[in-house]
This record gives structure tokens, C-alpha cells and sequence, in this order.
């Protein structure tokens, strides 16, 4: 290393040794990187068993760079690689009868209650007296060498003993997932936005949810739902439908936060989409993983699931780390963003300002406009400095570079879904009244369409325990019309009490929507 880094193999010319410096290290005649690349040729040269004696069968002009800034700033220990240092030997008082016993009682106390180090220690000596008898009980090490095994074998033992299990169960399980492609694992975690925004209705200061889905391979932001009050199974639901479509572009955005990624030209996604597409990732996912909140248990989030081919793998009780890309995320998001504006309330009472509330200028539909601008142009192209991927570990990289890479090597993983997806709310089974139409939710619908016509008075083919009766799906954050299938068609039914010119959807209602829902039959 010193011979590549000043030409010498003692360090300085001061201390010369015949014959240098060799034409190919001379540093008047040849760079430091030609230099490297030369010792790497000359170790490679060496005859295979002589390199491996000496540890220099895998020397790389990378390795020469690592030894260079460790020589220089630890000195010669610097050098040492620790491949070759002695293993850890063990405890020599821990014969492998006392090694069994630990096991045992460790095994034993995953089902029972938590118990000390002491009652461990008796049970330990307990099973060595019973298997082995009573003179090997006597060779037992101290109390203090016991427990400083079990704290290396097992860790602390500081949690939850329900938790201590659960991650115990987790450990001796399958393997954990490697996660190589985007789409694989889409985390969901659901959070109170730290910002205080107006009711779009009253102008009233509100507390919204923000529910994000973060693909875990290149921490995309790929979907976000910002729920007035607590979030709900039909947010969550079309927040899966979000990750499969398209984001549109929006008033006021230029051509920078356009589709950029290679491999799929902005105007053919443009064509398959009917819209121009923004520069947000995509793709159908495999995996998500959540917590064990209701809404993400809820049967519709389930049948959603089902419908799309996900498999949801919910994360361990108590365990964030299970999700720990999401929770960075939102630290990301509030460190960045929300701390910057007004109405900001932080996440605990005691850090809260005199009076947040009055501070809201934002309101809902700005919030959520902001939030989608502040993730395509920022979030989407800022560097990730801890994400880097395996083939490429020295590198910076963005979520955009990543997927654009991924995408480079495995293909475009885009999929737009079918536009009937939206129909997939939850249904109610009724029967359909001859004049006033179907009773949903206390409302009554389609008295006068003529679509319930033929229907209104023969029974529906469904047999079973809800014979006679026809499945509707409605939209509970929207109660003005529901929707019915017939022959392959879908048509909305229009609440009796609505007013022909009040139809049409108001702003408010519209910006909940991930897209325009699909058209139905008039």
C-alpha cells in the first residue's frame, strides 16, 4: 500500500531501497490510480496457494483505496482486517451439559410469565441436577457468568414477555424477505397530520389522517389519502386502487415533474392512462404490509386485496421496525414540509404552540394539492443517503433514479387497472321496492330509473340466503347516488331526495377521488 501511495515500499524517499522506484511505481512518471492498478496485477500474478497464505488472493485496486484512508487515519491497526482476527472463543466454564440447560430454560420461559434472572438461575441448576446429577451441578459457573451468557446468547431480555414471544416466533421462522424490485413490499401506515387545516365546507380547523403507501425497495411515495376526522376501509381500499394508477397531472405543473422515467415514453403511458402522467411510480403490488389496525383488518380491505391478487402481510404487534421506512417517511414529511407551515400543532401537547388552530390558512383541498406537488418535485428526486441498492453500494440515488433503474433491468412493471376497479365498495344486499327503488343506508334510491324497471317486481337469480335480493355497492363518503350492475354494465342510482341540478360533484368531493371515477350508464 505504501509503494502505490508514494512509490516506496518503506514510505518516503528518504529511505530508499535499491532498485526504486520501480518504473511502474514511480510517481513522477505514472498516477496514484495507475499505481493501484499495477499492485493489483502484480498481487494477482502471485501463485495461488503463496496469496491465499498471505492473505492477497482478493486484493483490488478498491481495496487498495480502502487501505489508503484507513493507513491515514488510524495508522498501521488501520490495516488490520479482521477476517483474521481469533473468534470468539466462548465461555470455557460452559460445558455443553450447561449449554443444554440454558436452552431449555430459555425455551420454557417464552410460555411463562416473565420471570428473573434468578429464577432462572434455579431453574438452571434444577435441570442439570435432574439430567446430570447433582456433582455436575457443582461445576455451574456463577450467577453473574449465567447471566452474562443468556444477555449474549438471548439479548437484554427487556421487553414485553408477549413481545419477547411474538419476536422470538418471527426469529425461528422463515427467512427474511430480500427485496429487490419495486412492487414487492408496499408498506401502509396511517398517521394524524401534524398541521391543522379548514374544513372546506364551514372553514372550521380541523384534524386530518394522512395515510401513506410507501414502496419499501425505492421509497417511493407511491399513493397518500388525507382523511378528515379517522381514516376508514374505503380510504384504504382506494388507496391501493392509487398505487395501480397513473397520477394526472395538475394545474400549474411544468414539464419537470412529467412522466421522466426510460423504457416507457411519456405518450404511450399518456395513451393508456387518457391523461398526461406525472412523475410518480405505478405498478400492481405484491405485498403489503400494515399494522393490526381495524381499518386495514376491515372484510372489505380483505375482499379489496383479493380482487387485486395482494397478499397482506400484517407486521408484528408493537413493532415498528417492522415498518421503519414508513416511519421515516413521515419524520421525512414533517421535518421537511410541515414544520415550515402554518397551523403546525407537532406531535405532542406539551410542544404545541399558544393557539395552532387559529394559525390554519391551509385548507383541505390545498393540503392535499400541496402534498401531491411537495412529493413529485421534491420527495421523488431528493437523494437517499442509507438506500443505496446492493449493485451499486457507493452510490446516491434517488426513489426516481431507483425505479428507473429497476425498470432498466427488469422491465417496466406498469399495469394500468381496469377502470370497473372503482366499483369494488362495499355491497349491500336488498330488494328493490316497485316504486321508491332500493332502501341504502335509511335513503332510498332510483325510484324513477328506468334501468329497475324490468326489475321492480321479479325476483333476482341469486339463490341461497339472500335469494331475492341484488347487490348494490355504495361509496360511504358520498351518499347522493350508488351504483348497480347489470348484464357487465354499471349504473348509478340517484338518491330520490336529489335535485336534477344538484348532481354535480362539488371540488371537495372530487379531490377524495383518486381519479375521475369510471363513467357509468346514464
Amino acid at each position: 500500500m505504501l509503494e502505490t501511495e508514494t512509490g516506496y515500499r518503506s514510505g518516503s524517499a528518504f529511505w530508499a531501497e535499491p532498485g526504486e522506484p520501480r518504473p511502474q511505481f514511480d510517481p513522477q512518471r505514472t498516477t496514484l490510480t495507475e499505481r493501484r492498478e499495477a499492485k493489483a496485477a502484480e498481487l494477482r500474478a502471485l501463485p495461488a496457494a503463496d496469496a491465499k497464505f498471505l492473505g492477497l488472493s482478493q486484493v483490488s485496486t478498491r481495496t487498495l483505496e480502502r487501505m489508503a484512508v484507513a493507513w491515514r487515519e488510524h495508522g498501521v491497526v488501520g490495516l488490520a482486517d479482521g477476517r483474521w482476527t481469533r473468534a470468539l472463543s466462548g465461555h470455557r466454564s460452559i460445558l455443553p451439559e450447561f449449554a443444554e440447560a440454558i436452552r431449555a430454560v430459555h425455551a420454557e420461559s417464552l410460555h411463562r410469565s416473565r420471570l428473573s434472572m434468578t429464577t432462572k438461575e434455579r431453574l438452571i441448576h434444577q435441570y442439570v441436577r435432574e439430567k446430570f446429577g447433582p456433582e455436575l451441578e457443582k461445576k455451574l459457573p456463577h450467577r453473574t457468568t449465567l447471566a452474562k451468557v443468556w444477555k449474549e446468547w438471548f439479548g437484554p431480555q427487556g421487553a414485553r414477555q408477549r413481545y419477547v414471544r411474538s419476536a422470538a416466533a418471527v426469529e425461528t421462522g422463515a427467512s427474511k424477505v430480500v427485496i429487490s424490485r419495486p412492487g414487492q413490499v408496499v408498506v401502509l401506515d396511517t398517521t394524524p397530520l401534524a398541521v391543522k387545516v379548514l374544513d372546506d365546507v364551514f372553514g372550521e380547523p380541523i384534524s386530518v389522517d394522512l395515510t401513506l403507501a410507501l414502496d419499501a425497495f425505492t421509497h417511493s411515495l407511491v399513493a397518500f389519502r388525507l382523511t378528515p376526522g379517522s381514516d376508514s376501509s374505503v380510504e384504504v381500499a382506494m388507496l391501493l386502487r392509487d398505487v395501480m394508477l397513473p397520477l394526472p397531472m395538475r394545474p400549474g405543473w411544468g414539464e419537470d415533474m412529467a412522466w421522466p422515467y426510460p423504457g416507457a415514453p411519456a405518450a404511450l403511458v399518456a395513451e393508456f392512462a387518457g391523461h398526461p402522467v406525472a412523475g410518480r411510480p405505478f405498478f400492481a403490488p405484491e405485498t403489503v404490509t400494515s399494522d393490526h389496525g381495524s381499518v386495514y383488518k376491515n372484510h372489505h380491505m380483505v375482499q379489496v386485496a383479493r380482487t387485486l391478487g395482494v397478499t397482506v402481510l400484517p407486521a408484528r404487534a408493537m413493532r415498528p421496525q417492522d415498518k421503519a421506512a414508513c416511519e421515516r417517511a413521515f419524520a421525512g414529511i414533517q421535518s421537511l414540509l410541515l414544520e415550515l407551515l402554518l397551523g403546525y400543532r407537532g406531535v405532542d401537547v406539551a410542544d404545541r404552540g399558544v393557539g395552532p388552530e387559529g394559525d390554519a390558512v391551509w385548507t383541505l383541498a390545498e393540503m392535499e394539492h400541496l402534498l401531491a406537488t411537495w412529493i413529485v418535485r421534491i420527495w421523488q428526486n431528493r437523494k437517499l443517503d442509507q438506500y443505496a441498492p446492493d449493485w451499486d453500494p457507493e452510490g446516491r440515488h434517488s426513489p426516481n433514479t431507483l425505479f428507473a433503474a429497476a425498470a432498466a433491468r427488469d422491465g417496466d412493471p406498469l399495469e394500468i387497472p381496469e377502470p370497473d376497479l372503482y366499483y369494488a365498495l362495499p355491497a349491500r344486499l336488498v330488494k328493490i321496492h316497485g316504486r321508491r327503488g332500493v332502501k341504502i343506508g335509511g335513503l332510498w334510491y332510483g325510484g324513477s330509473e328506468p334501468v329497475l324497471d324490468p326489475l321492480r317486481s321479479g325476483p333476482s337469480q341469486r339463490g341461497g340466503r339472500h335469494r331475492t335480493k341484488w347487490a348494490i355497492h355504495r361509496d360511504p363518503r358520498d351518499c347522493r347516488e350508488v351504483f348497480f350492475e347489470v348484464g357487465g354494465v354499471w349504473h348509478a342510482l340517484r338518491w330520490n331526495g336529489l335535485l336534477a341540478t344538484t348532481c354535480q360533484r362539488s371540488p371537495t368531493l372530487a379531490f377524495t377521488r383518486s381519479c375521475a371515477r369510471p363513467p357509468v350508464a346514464a
